[in-house]
């Protein structure tokens, strides 16, 4: 009778451990690591002041040689889909859980971690390059952690007057004596408090296919995605020359900067809201 007890037991012992086992085996979901690279062409950016001599120098399609001091972006509304077609959001509406300012002087926002995604083969990426315009006012309230982190010092993606979230922040100098070059954008608003209306609307949908399949399992894939900001003068829908706040005709400057002008810069970076261009985003490799 004591063998068959102990029989038992053992036989009970290796069917939890099994059992364990298959599970941690046969993972219901794992994370997705998205990795931001922001390039001149395939050249990674270094920041600098106006006399740096470290900066990463670019030029333009129209010759003017251009670097950065300061590189801010929003990622938001991210959805990924599987090779049957099948698409994942992930907090889409959760600006506290699913969206993130890429800071390039912050290397820890260069990575952005997807935890929870179901396990399965993902054939594409979509991500939001600012904020919905569903979601875009600087709600404290709802969204405190993103607001709090769209808003700090060392970000300052909140407008002064308050509509809404900046979706793109670039400061930096041009032409051989370092004018300022300053690019800052984001979906306005038109009317009066109570009775506001869509403006401009500077949110764009990225959409990015794969190279090879992202497969969530026992492995938790890392997407590497490029950003490159030769786009931002050189981009598919504009070349833009940059010119004195004298003439306001595609400046980059926080003294003469319009609506009209800004979705030029807008419209190179984040692609015509009118096409399906990507703009200045596509992925560099998948890593399983």
């Amino acid at each position: 009778m004591k063998n068959l007890k102990k029989y038992i037991l053992s036989a009970a012992v290796l069917v939890a451990f099994m059992s364990c086992s298959s599970e941690d085996d046969n993972p219901v979901a794992n994370s997705v690591t998205l990795e931001f690279n922001n390039t001149f062409g395939d050249t990674p950016i270094i920041l600098g002041d106006a006399t740096s001599s470290s900066a990463t120098v670019n030029t333009s399609d129209a010759g003017q040689v251009h670097h950065f001091q300061e590189v801010k972006y929003v990622v938001s509304n991210i959805r990924l889909i599987k090779a049957d077609g099948t698409e994942i959001p992930y907090n889409v509406n959760d600006l506290d859980n699913g969206a993130t300012v890429v800071n390039q002087s912050n290397p820890e926002t260069l990575s952005y971690v997807l935890s929870d995604i179901p396990v399965g083969d993902y054939s594409e990426i979509k991500f939001g390059l600012g904020v919905r315009s569903d979601l875009n006012t600087l709600d404290q309230v709802s969204f405190p952690d993103f607001y709090d982190n769209a808003g700090a010092n060392d970000t300052q993606m909140h407008w002064e007057w308050g509509t809404g979230y900046r979706f793109t922040k670039i400061e930096g100098f041009y032409d051989t004596d370092n004018k300022e070059l300053s690019f800052h954008s984001g979906s306005t608003l038109e009317g009066e408090e109570g009775n506001y209306t869509q403006g401009v609307d500077a949110y764009r949908d990225i959409t990015l296919t794969l190279p090879t399949t992202a497969v969530v399992g026992n492995s938790a894939p890392t997407i590497s995605i490029k950003a490159d900001f030769d786009y931002l003068l050189s981009g598919d829908s504009y070349t833009v020359t940059l010119v004195s706040t004298e003439d306001i005709t595609n400046n980059a400057t926080p003294s003469a900067h319009t609506a009209t002008e800004m979705m030029k810069f807008v419209d190179n970076i984040g692609g015509d809201s009118n096409t399906t261009s990507p703009g200045m985003f596509s992925i560099i490799s998948i890593e399983n």
